[in-house]
């Protein structure tokens, strides 16, 4: 991983990013990262949050935020509001939804069951598509031999998992934060997303950002990610000096510059 002050490229016009540890700090968001959203959005850069935080939370966030749309729950839908509609985008209808929230409703009693310490995430309610268990937000940090243990009862019930900053997540099918933003970048922005890749950044801070930082040519990280590096075969291309929302910042401003006409 280079520092971000190595990024030479050129002219960035659409931003994907992680939410928690990269826009927020200790689960808040800041001052400095949500104003640095608003120069992103004045200066003319798509910014599409993707996370795994739940449905509920991306209503708000689509509708009320300085971005062009979000993809939530580790890629299961896209939000979008535009011209005073809400537009969402699923991977699956409401029937297979409901097939597979009876599936993740069995997993969750097994995980409470062998893991102790872990929670069910406080958001669960607000989700549509996943199963979200805390090992760092509300509990105690569990180690790391706890988190491991939760992504083997997802395995072994044929779900995918995938490890967050502060929880493990799953869900059935063969979907991520990768795939949904194809999909989003295709359908609200005529884009083909292999094509735009040169136009575009990814940052992030953890091992479920894995499948952006292989793709994105653009792909940055903030300074906790270091927290990570061992889970992680595919790493960033650039890291801030910054932990969080500061680093967050370092990304903002070192993409703006980047739109500025040579001199």
């Amino acid at each position: 991983m280079k520092p971000i002050s190595a990024f030479k490229s050129a002219h960035i016009d659409i931003l994907f990013t992680d939410i928690d540890d990269t826009l927020t700090d200790h689960g808040q968001l800041g001052p400095q990262a949500y104003e640095a959203l608003w120069r992103l959005h004045d200066a003319g850069v798509k910014v599409v949050p993707v996370t795994g935080r739940p449905a509920g939370w991306c209503e708000m966030i689509a509708r009320f935020w300085p971005v062009h749309g979000i993809v939530g729950e580790n890629g299961g839908f896209y939000f979008r509001y535009h011209a005073r509609k809400m537009i969402r985008h699923f991977v699956f209808d409401e029937r297979v939804r409901a097939e597979n929230r009876k599936k993740l409703d069995e997993i969750r009693e097994d995980v409470l069951r062998e893991v102790p310490g872990c929670a069910l995430a406080s958001d669960q309610f607000s989700r549509l598509m996943d199963l979200a268990i805390d090992f760092r937000e509300d509990v105690d940090a569990l180690p790391e031999t706890a988190i491991d243990k939760i992504v083997s009862v997802f395995e072994r019930h044929g779900a995918q998992a995938k490890v967050s900053s502060i929880h493990v997540n799953g869900w059935f099918g063969a979907y991520d934060k990768l795939s949904m933003c194809r999909e989003y970048t295709s359908r609200e922005l005529g884009l083909d997303l292999e094509k735009a890749n040169p136009r575009c950044a990814f940052s992030g801070d953890s091992p479920n950002d894995e499948p952006m930082f292989a793709f994105f040519q653009n792909a940055f990280a903030v300074a906790n990610i270091h927290g990570f590096v061992t889970r992680l075969r595919h790493r960033p291309a650039y890291v801030t000096k910054g932990d969080g929302g500061l680093g967050f910042v370092e990304i903002a401003d070192t993409i703006i510059k980047s739109r500025e006409p040579a001199r």
